[in-house]
């Protein structure tokens, strides 16, 4: 849009001089006119230089060969989640045969869940939780299928009750990460489809939401070859919104879903309006990361730092990397050799709400580590917890949601696309206190080029829409506003 906007502005300072140099009083301007006229011309050249982008590709990730004559089923079908006695009853099964191994006198979630805290969530879970009741909750969104590049895509499209006359409502993909699912999205949706009955504004930015499930994650199919990895995924989605009937949109993303929105900022620029995430993916790596990391905390104003990220960055080795070693381990399976845990997790309910729950712990808080019930309750409701997981159990999709850091982690991470191509549409960037990693604002711009928003946002981890949705709901209104405003 700009590059159409510089030439009309450089006509008109054109225009502006002419009447300087005719003006007598004015004859002192027109050097520095002249001036101006020089950085616009430099602007417009660099605005007409091709930016790198992300080729788009394609891709057959159904089982077999792929049929070279066979046309796609471009159809959008309605889906329900269903479930059946059967089903209940062999989870049931399942719940009463677990055993249990005595966790360490004081360990808390030291050593991983609490096999104590364990056996009453397992309680709660084969007597309290009712899985009916919360498919109605999961049915009361607009459930969808279509099948791209060779499997069904699976998502949910809520559009805003009301638009109030005169205001554009926005689309907005939203993608989740692991192990999270769709679900993580249900308490922002009405956030953003009707702001204004929440009070997050007037109702001058309204969306409409979609939120799919990434393939191999909950009910979208598991990818049946090797390969697949966010750019695949960020050209499917790519693919669903324009089959949706979408040119522009914007996106937002956690955890994966951030590496996948930012390979579709990076494949189709003028599709994307906009780019939010409430992670960075970027690489610590370099000499002068390195100069930064080590003048940061001393000088930070010198190498580009805040109050606010020394605070959150320092002391480095034992705040930073200390806890990226000890919450990394599951990575270092899943990057490796997924599938030999997948099965056992696949098999059994209880190893499956050790192995997700855990995240939702300490990736909530790193505090929780502290606590025999890892805090779980203190965030989040026991049914809200066990949603997710049931989503992962009744689809059996927990060893090729794993799969997906072998596709994505199997090579120099400095190779990677976010690493190796810019993103130059808006981008709005939440950063949230307990998440993992900190990353300042000057090192998200080394993909990230055109920051319009970036928030210190006052509480919440890693599972932002799950934990604190009108946080960031009243992040991604204020990104969109300004990005409409320009």
């Amino acid at each position: 849009m700009w590059q159409e906007v510089l030439p009309n502005a450089w006509e008109s300072i054109l225009s502006r001089i002419r009447s300087f140099q005719y003006s007598q009083k004015n004859a002192v301007l027109v050097p520095a006119a002249a001036l101006g006229v020089g950085g616009m011309v430099v602007c417009w050249l660099m605005s007409r230089r091709k930016v790198k982008r992300l080729e788009v590709g394609d891709g057959w990730w159904g089982s077999g060969e792929r049929a070279l004559r066979e046309k796609e089923d471009e159809q959008i079908r309605p889906f329900r989640i269903e479930t059946s006695d059967k089903e209940i009853e062999d989870l049931h099964r399942r719940l009463d045969q677990a055993r249990y191994t005595p966790p360490l006198e004081g360990a808390a979630f030291h050593y991983g869940f609490n096999s104590d805290y364990l056996q009453k969530v397992v309680a709660y879970w084969r007597n309290q939780f009712d899985w009916r009741k919360q498919v109605e909750i999961l049915n009361k969104y607009p459930h969808f299928h279509t099948t791209i590049e060779g499997i069904d895509i699976h998502f949910i499209h809520v559009k805003p009750p009301y638009v109030p006359h005169g205001r554009a409502v926005q689309p907005i993909l939203m993608v989740h990460g692991w192990p999270g699912s769709f679900y993580e999205f249900y308490k922002i949706i009405p956030l953003l489809t009707e702001p204004a009955r929440y009070g997050l504004g007037d109702g001058d930015v309204v969306f409409e939401v979609i939120c799919p499930s990434i393939p191999g994650y909950g009910f979208s199919e598991a990818p049946h070859q090797k390969g697949f990895d966010t750019r695949a995924t960020a050209r499917i989605f790519h693919k669903l919104m324009k089959r949706l009937g979408f040119k522009e949109y914007y996106v937002q993303g956690g955890d994966w879903g951030s590496s996948i929105t930012t390979n579709m900022a990076q494949m189709l620029p003028e599709s994307v309006k906009g780019v939010h995430v409430n992670l960075v993916f970027i690489t610590i790596r370099g000499f002068k990361k390195l100069i930064q990391v080590m003048l940061g905390a001393y000088v930070p104003w010198l190498v580009g730092f805040t109050r606010e990220d020394v605070r959150r960055m320092y002391p480095f080795m034992q705040k930073n990397v200390y806890d990226i070693l000890r919450e990394s381990g599951y990575l270092h399976i899943q990057a490796t050799k997924p599938d030999t845990a997948g099965c056992g997790l696949n098999d059994s309910p209880v190893g499956l709400a050790a192995y997700i729950l855990e995240k939702f712990s300490t990736w909530t808080d790193k505090s929780f580590l502290h606590r025999d019930d890892g805090g779980l309750e203190r965030k989040y409701s026991l049914d809200e917890l066990l949603t997710n997981v049931m989503i992962y159990w009744v689809t059996s999709s927990i060893a090729s949601s794993m799969r997906y850091y072998k596709e994505n982690l199997s090579r120099d991470p400095a190779l990677s696309d976010n690493s190796r191509f810019g993103v130059y549409v808006p981008a709005g960037i939440a950063a949230f206190p307990e998440e993992i990693r900190h990353v300042p604002r000057c090192w998200a711009k080394t993909i990230f080029k055109n920051i319009v928003s970036y928030s210190y946002m006052p509480r919440g981890g890693h599972f932002a829409a799950f934990e604190e949705p009108k946080l960031l709901a009243q992040d991604i209104i204020h990104f969109v506003r300004r990005v409409e405003q320009l």
